[in-house]
């Protein structure tokens, strides 16, 4: 099924595009990275997907029963969001509050969709602690659970192992990818970790400010775009 298209889409700031010419679809299952140079507008397409921004020309169409309140999002942390005071129970059922209207509580269905979320990400134990006292690995889950809670079969992460040792970023891309496989979540992934994006991913967009690229994963690995923008990637780390 089909979730969303874009047809030549730019995005930017104040009617002056920083990434155009996008195109591409979106079905349930998959699991698109977008990769690109610092600068290039990944995250601004993100806010653009989140209706958070206004394309600056084209056409992002939803498809029926599915729309931008469908999407759960899990931004780039920021020191704010790190020294959260809440607890885990909070943060995590508050992913519900765009579902409940004109009600002043969260319903019973949306309590038991929280707490499925935490346990299915190992952290139910910790729901009376306070978000801030836990370790960075732990926060990211805990954002996670609020984006699943919001999600109603696709969420956009921006860079979601960003500032996470080599282990916990790890064990957080493996279980992404568990919960786009075997609870049929949607994923949409900004990522600056290349081998991550060609390990998880099944299609990849790459954004650059001369235009957009979008194919499947294997295709982009030996399209003469994905040569190149890896083997520069590789020269740069080296």
């Amino acid at each position: 099924m089909e979730l969303l298209s874009l047809k030549n889409v730019s995005v930017g700031y104040e009617g002056k595009a920083v990434a155009e010419n996008i195109s591409f679809s979106v079905f349930s299952g998959d699991y698109l990275c977008i990769i690109g140079e610092n600068g290039a507008g990944k995250s601004t397409l993100m806010k653009t997907l989140l209706s958070l921004k206004a394309p600056v020309s084209g056409e992002i169409k939803f498809s029926d029963g599915f729309s931008k309140t469908s999407i759960g999002y899990l931004p780039q942390q920021t020191d704010a969001q790190k020294d959260f005071p809440a607890t885990v129970w909070e943060v995590a059922v508050s992913g519900c509050l765009g579902q409940c209207g004109f009600r002043p509580f969260y319903s019973k269905e949306q309590k038991k969709t929280a707490k499925k979320w935490l346990e299915r990400l190992e952290i139910f134990d910790l729901k009376n602690k306070s978000y801030r006292a836990l370790s960075g690995g732990q926060k990211q889950r805990v954002l996670l659970a609020r984006a699943l809670c919001a999600a109603k079969g696709l969420i956009l992460l921006d860079e979601p192992a960003a500032g996470l040792d080599p282990i916990v970023t790890k064990n957080m891309y493996d279980l992404i990818k568990d919960i786009n496989e075997k609870n049929g979540v949607t994923v949409i992934m900004v990522s600056h970790d290349l081998s991550a994006a060609m390990k998880y991913s099944t299609h990849i967009l790459q954004i650059s400010r001369s235009g957009a690229f979008f194919k499947t994963t294997e295709d982009y690995k030996n399209s003469a775009e994905g040569k190149a923008f890896l083997g520069e990637e590789d020269e740069e780390n080296d």
